[in-house]
């Protein structure tokens, strides 16, 4: 064989022959970042909520309580339990919904506490003792969520379940004996001297099932139908689901005397559907059901016009001193502009001067003391805990996961603006509580499983490998 050219053998390692090579990139999640990010802001919202009620209790006594302040503490050591829990069974979970949804509930502790103090109640009677023992219960509750529910896809399996056990929560305040009346609304029942408004549990349910029913229904209800209009409007046949549900809607507003839990069941509703199918034809055939509903009510029935009077003609003389009217819309407003840009101070204020300022108004409450700056905070804070609420469903790996997060955080920010626009008089005011904030343990325990809910399906989303493929 004849000697190889030093130019020949160079050539020849220069040019190999052609090879196709295929990189598979994984992208390395890094869970101890994570928790401890979420350490760090669980540490401030305990902090916010440690200094909020000191500075109640020298706004309005001038002096430190220390009882209190160790119960609170009670409370941030669950909360950094809950912590800790998550490091071993949800390692991957988001890291912003614990420390916002602890941040709004120490606040709304400190508020309804501070109303306390105002009005002289004290010991295990007073609300915001209360909140605090019902905080720790949802707080449990919420862990044994995430404890218990280790695969998310295994709910979609009991959707016909929950849609019943929607339902029986709906009814039960219209059974006689146990159902309860207060403010004029059915929405309580009663066991002895117990109550608690099963309504608040029923829109888990009713989510649950809305995204099972939408990701079997999905095709049949986005893809047959005629387009008029340029809108592809869907089959009479398919048009059950919305009239069943506008039907329960109504029910709740004509029976149980509640615009608010009405329109929340029928929103939640609209929007699976719309994120479901895509078809702006269902919003449209759904607010024009809802409207018009609305519109009858507001003629038909004292308690939806009475509203709408306040809501219309607020500082008329006759609506204001009517009963049910528009007072307590004014008082609130009053309260707010008293608090301006930067509030009056905690404890400094006279939010007691507002009914249910504990409540429904707590809202008003915070504005007046904390003012725009920290009104603006709080609505900075739902506007976080929703995003990402919404960021876990469009980043999920199955349809029934995207739905339930979406719908779970749309109750949220529903909830929000009703209560908000409400008490600003954007929109008629309806009896919707503020999330976290608000006193009462039923609407308390709903919102911290919809905290634990969206904390185990945003773990199960980053524990799916995100493949990066070159060729």
């Amino acid at each position: 064989m004849p000697p190889t050219s030093p130019e020949g053998a160079a050539a020849t390692q220069a040019s190999p022959e052609p090879t196709f090579t295929r990189s598979i990139a994984i992208t390395v999640r890094q869970p101890s970042k994570l928790r401890n990010l979420e350490l760090v802001l669980l540490l401030v919202a305990l902090g916010i909520g440690g200094t909020a009620l000191a500075l109640v209790q020298l706004g309005v006594n001038g002096e430190l309580d220390p009882g209190v302040l160790w119960q609170a503490s009670a409370l941030g050591m669950l909360a950094l339990g809950m912590h800790v829990a998550l490091r071993i069974v949800a390692r991957d979970a988001d890291p912003f919904i614990l420390p916002i949804a602890t941040t709004l509930n120490a606040l709304g502790i400190a508020m309804i506490y501070r109303i306390d103090l105002a009005r002289g109640d004290s010991g295990w009677e007073s609300l915001g003792i209360r909140q605090m023992v019902w905080t720790a219960i949802a707080m449990v509750i919420a862990l044994a969520v995430i404890v218990v529910i280790r695969n998310h896809r295994v709910l979609a399996r009991y959707r016909y379940i929950a849609m019943l056990a929607g339902i029986v929560l709906l009814l039960l305040p219209m059974l006689p004996g146990i159902g309860l009346t207060l403010n004029g609304a059915r929405l309580w029942i009663q066991l002895g001297s117990f109550t608690f408004q099963p309504g608040e549990i029923a829109k888990i349910a009713l989510a649950i099932f809305f995204a099972g029913y939408l990701v079997t229904a999905r095709d049949s209800l986005s893809l047959v139908g005629r387009r008029v209009l340029g809108l592809q409007l869907p089959r009479a046949r398919d048009l059950g689901p919305i009239l069943i549900i506008w039907v329960a809607a109504m029910a709740v507003l004509i029976f149980q005397r509640d615009l608010g839990t009405s329109l929340l069941y029928f929103g939640l509703f609209i929007v699976m559907i719309y994120v479901s199918t895509g078809r702006l034809s269902w919003v449209l055939i759904g607010l024009g059901l809802f409207l018009g509903g609305a519109a009858v009510a507001s003629r038909t029935l004292t308690y939806v016009e009475g509203r709408f009077a306040a809501w219309l003609d607020s500082f008329n003389p006759e609506v204001y001193d009517a009963q049910g009217g528009s007072y307590q819309l004014v008082q609130g407003l009053f309260g707010m502009a008293q608090g301006g840009l930067v509030g009056t101070g905690l404890g400094q204020g006279r939010p007691t001067i507002t009914p249910l300022a504990e409540s429904d108004y707590i809202i008003t409450a915070l504005g007046e003391e904390l003012g725009l700056v920290g009104l603006f905070a709080i609505l900075g804070l739902y506007l976080l805990f929703v995003a990402r609420g919404f960021r876990i469903g469009f980043n999920g790996t199955d349809d029934f996961g995207r739905l339930l997060a979406v719908g779970l955080s749309f109750v949220v920010v529903l909830q929000v603006f009703v209560v908000v626009g409400g008490v600003t008089r954007v929109i008629p005011l309806t009896g919707l509580t503020t999330p976290f904030l608000a006193a009462g343990g039923s609407a308390l325990v709903a919102n911290w499983i919809i905290a634990a809910l969206l904390l185990r399906l945003s773990d199960e989303v980053r524990h799916q490998p995100r493949l990066v493929v070159d060729e």
